[in-house]
Formats: C-alpha cells, sequence, structure tokens
C-alpha cells in the first residue's frame, strides 16, 4: 500500500501535530506493507529528502523559513507550502501509485488532498489537529468566518475525518453536526519518556507545562501569577518553561516586572529528542491551555510519572481522572489553580500515588497502537 501524506509541519518545524507525525512515520516503518512519502516544509532555502527507512520519505520543500520562527507559521507560509506541495504532488504521483493520501490539518492539507481526489480520484483522509476545527481559538475568530465553509466541504469529500481526542471532535460536530468524525488518540512514547527519581532536585518543587508554542492560547500568564502566589509560602518553587512563540516577550517581561527571575526561567526551544530530562526533574505538570486537541506535553508528563494539574479542554477528560492522576482548573483562573497546585505540592504522598497512576495511564497507550489503527484505516479507505 502506498500513502501520500501531507502535513505543513514536521520537526523541527512545528509542535504537537509535527511531533504526531514523526513518532507515527517511526513506527510506520516497522510495517512491511506500507509506503509512504510526506510532503512537508523545509527549515532553510533547500529540498530536502529525509529516509526514515527505504519505504517512508520526507520531502522537505522550502517555503522561506529561517530558525527564527520555527514554531510559527504565517499565512505567506502557508500558502506558499500549498502552491508547492500542490505541484510537488502532482510529479510523485506520476511517478507513484498511490492508494489515497492523508492529510494533518483541514487546512491547508486536507484542501490539497480534496483537489488531488478531484483530479486523480485519490480518496483521503483528513486528521484533525485543533487549530483547524472552527471554534477552537479566539485568534482564528476571522478566518474561521472565512474558512470554515471549505472546511466543512473539505470534511464533507473526505473518506475518513479523524480526530485526537473526544473533546476536539465535539467542537468539530458543533461546526458540522451531520459529518462522521473518529477518534484515534495521540500516543506516547513511554521508552524515552520515563520516570527518574534520582534528576529531581531535593531543595526545589519543579513545575512544568511541558515542551510546546508559547502562545496566548497557553494560559502561561495564569500560571506565572498562581505561582507567584504560592511563592511565600513554598519558595522551593521553580517554574521551567520549554517552548518559544509570539508570546514569550510578553511573558519574560512580566517575570522581570514581579520580580520572579529566580524562580521562573523560560528556557526556550528545547528540541523534542532533548525534553525528556526536563520532565525528570519536574514533580508536577501544569497545563493551563484555554484549548488542545490532545496535548501532547500532557502525554509525555503522564509518561514521565508526573501528576497533572489540568484545565479541562482537549485531552483532559481522557487522560485525568479527578484526584486519582490529577486535578482539573478552570480556565484563566489563577486562584484556583494556585489552590490545585497547592494540593499537591502540601500533600507528599498525594504527589507520588498521582505520580504513579499517571504512568500507568501512559503504558496503556503507545504510537505504535496508533500507527496500526491508521494502518488498519488506509486499508479500509482503499478498499
Amino acid at each position: 500500500m502506498k500513502v501520500l501524506f501531507f502535513n505543513y509541519e514536521y520537526p523541527p518545524l512545528g509542535g504537537g501535530a509535527a511531533n504526531a507525525t514523526a513518532y507515527i512515520l517511526g513506527e510506520f516503518a516497522k510495517i512491511p506493507d506500507l509506503e509512504v512519502d510526506l510532503v512537508t516544509s523545509s527549515i532553510d532555502e533547500k529540498y530536502h529528502l529525509d529516509n526514515i527507512s527505504e519505504k517512508i520519505r520526507v520531502h522537505r520543500l522550502p517555503i522561506g523559513k529561517n530558525s527564527s520562527n520555527l514554531h510559527f507559521q504565517s499565512q505567506k507560509d502557508l500558502l506558499v507550502y500549498s502552491w508547492k506541495a500542490y505541484q510537488f504532488s502532482k510529479e510523485l504521483i506520476k511517478a507513484n501509485k498511490y492508494d489515497l493520501t492523508h492529510s494533518f490539518f483541514s487546512i491547508p492539507c486536507g484542501f490539497l488532498s480534496m483537489l488531488l481526489k478531484r483530479k486523480y480520484g485519490l480518496p483521503y483522509i483528513v486528521s484533525l489537529r485543533g487549530s483547524d476545527v472552527p471554534g477552537y481559538s479566539e485568534r482564528f475568530g476571522l478566518a474561521y468566518y472565512v474558512f470554515t465553509p471549505i472546511i466543512k466541504y473539505v470534511w464533507k469529500k473526505s473518506d475518513a475525518v479523524i480526530s485526537n481526542s473526544i473533546g476536539l471532535k465535539e467542537l468539530a460536530l458543533k461546526a458540522k453536526p451531520d459529518q462522521e468524525v473518529g477518534v484515534i488518540f495521540n500516543g506516547i512514547d513511554i521508552e524515552n519518556f520515563k520516570p527518574d527519581a534520582s534528576k529531581k532536585p531535593a531543595d526545589r518543587f519543579i513545575i512544568t507545562p511541558g515542551a510546546s508554542r508559547v502562545t496566548k492560547r497557553k494560559g502561561l500568564d495564569f500560571l506565572i501569577k498562581a505561582v507567584a502566589q504560592l511563592l511565600p509560602k513554598y519558595p522551593q518553587i521553580f517554574l521551567k518553561v520549554m517552548g518559544d512563540g509570539d508570546e514569550k516577550e510578553n511573558l519574560t517581561a512580566m517575570v522581570a516586572e514581579m520580580g520572579l527571575e529566580k524562580n521562573i526561567q523560560l528556557i526556550g526551544r528545547v528540541p523534542r529528542e532533548e525534553t525528556t530530562p526536563y520532565y525528570q526533574e519536574a514533580s508536577l505538570f501544569v497545563l493551563p491551555s484555554f484549548n488542545e486537541g490532545m496535548s501532547n506535553a500532557m502525554l509525555e508528563a503522564l509518561a514521565s510519572g508526573l501528576p497533572i494539574v489540568a484545565t479541562d479542554t482537549g485531552g483532559t477528560k481522557e487522560l485525568v481522572t479527578e484526584g486519582q492522576n490529577g486535578l482539573v482548573i478552570e480556565m484563566g483562573d489563577a486562584d484556583d489553580m494556585a489552590e490545585k497546585i497547592e494540593k499537591v505540592i502540601s500533600n507528599p504522598e498525594l504527589c507520588a500515588k498521582m505520580g504513579q497512576e499517571s504512568r500507568k495511564v501512559a503504558e496503556t497507550m503507545s504510537w505504535g497502537s496508533v500507527a496500526r489503527q491508521y494502518f488498519e484505516l488506509y486499508q479500509k479507505v482503499s478498499k
């Protein structure tokens, strides 16, 4: 079976969807009867061909990116990618007899798949990742107004629409109630992300929001306020924020204004393969986000054996059981966040128990399972 795969972002470009694609392709390499070409974006001005295996190939097309904006893709980036990916994919289709196309994100990638179905009759699958679902982010309010009819049409013409969480599926159905939407959860790399008590410093209680984009949607300003509330009583708290994005400068200024530089560190972008120690040294994972599809950072925290304090966003219902492996907080409420963090930090036995339960949840999920579910879907759709 041959599959043409589209995702405009792929490590080191992008965030959770990029990482998910990398993990899935790594698992695809273990399936003998599957051949995949991923068409994605380059981080420089050159085309690159990366071979994950003999049958799993990554084509990186130059779209004008550079190292200063790896986490954020502008409208121009998406337009350039769309044009180049469409032209490049037509050449690939001439050389390969694909059974179907698979797109991460409804637009622009799903739209490309729809055009190729119209031109070549190739069935296609769309994987919903978050921002491509109308209503997911306030930042895209105007864009949703313009593109929602196109998104719904892309879904309608697809052969399968797949969400990565129940919450995201429910949001998609608000936009198009008659749409059939399946669910394939993100997986967890439980071999790489695992607990290591020896990494935890005795004199610090490190909190991590994991590795992700640093944007307004992530609610990190409320986490900083919550930490500021707790520091007089718990001076051992130390917040480390991994990631880069358009909100980092504002958060850095906020930390300086509040005089919290000794207890809060914005590290910047950390390559995916180097994030494990940051989870292992932490004692608590806090996700203050206003919206997620299925948070890869939360999955990595689970595998690392961390208690979870998180807003009720995509993935939380599936991954967090109140009082067992974590606590749910109100969005945009620093007071509630501080209260829930204190429940964990003031009770070491509860903290340890929740961490153990998180690891148990992680061990039921794997990227191998995700890849197998997609391969089975490919077989179903191609028939």
